[in-house]
């Protein structure tokens, strides 16, 4: 009886299943490396605005307190923006008029909001409270990086599931007295990690790890 595969084909099915058990093994660790990194998570992405708004200027230089533009962030799930008519009072009528504020005077002849672009965010699926992070103690920069020195803002962290259980199972390493939540590159005066702990103890800083916490 005469052969009904060439000889070959033993060569060609080794070769098949050794490509494909090779790719059964990389395609999950690539899958999982392709969600860790920028591409995936948004870290350093360049967000196109409306208009241009610099940090810098405000926070930096004008010394303008966060809470001012995001006064959600120690009251609210969400930080929120700040209504046009915010931008208006600090600016004299040459700016208003100047060309870089043209979106500024659209929104208020149309009573429609200035259409930012979110620059820092988490999946649906992930619970995240500003108030929740601000009242025990966590600093804006530490999620959003020097805010005031970035131009123009980007997302600074991964905000990946493993880059925040490092505050959840070890806060201590990241709490600051809550007046200074706001203030950028704030350092501790003394013993960091004492002074972390004892503000642990006295705004009550759980550690918390449990999937409910953060999805919901």
């Amino acid at each position: 009886m005469a052969q009904l595969f060439p000889r070959r084909a033993n060569t060609v099915v080794r070769a098949v299943l050794i490509v494909g058990g090779v790719f059964l093994a990389v395609a999950p660790i690539a899958l999982l490396a392709w969600a860790r990194s920028p591409a995936a998570t948004g870290e350093h992405a360049r967000i196109d605005q409306p208009m241009a708004f610099s940090h810098a200027v405000h926070v930096n230089g004008m010394r303008i307190d966060c809470r001012y533009c995001h006064a959600g962030a120690e009251r609210s799930a969400a930080a929120g923006l700040p209504p046009t008519q915010a931008c208006v009072g600090c600016h004299t009528d040459q700016w208003l008029s100047s060309a870089p504020f043209a979106p500024v005077r659209r929104s208020i002849a149309t009573s429609t909001p200035i259409q930012w672009q979110r620059v820092t965010s988490v999946p649906d699926f992930v619970y995240f409270s500003h108030v929740a992070h601000t009242r025990k103690g966590v600093g804006c920069e530490t999620c959003h990086g020097r805010v005031d020195l970035m131009m123009p803002v980007h997302q600074m962290t991964p905000l990946t599931m493993g880059w925040c259980l490092q505050c959840h199972v070890a806060p201590e390493k990241y709490i600051r007295p809550r007046e200074d939540v706001t203030t950028m590159g704030w350092k501790a005066a003394g013993d960091a990690v004492a002074e972390s702990r004892a503000l642990v103890e006295r705004y009550h800083v759980r550690s918390l790890t449990t999937c409910t916490a953060c999805h919901r």
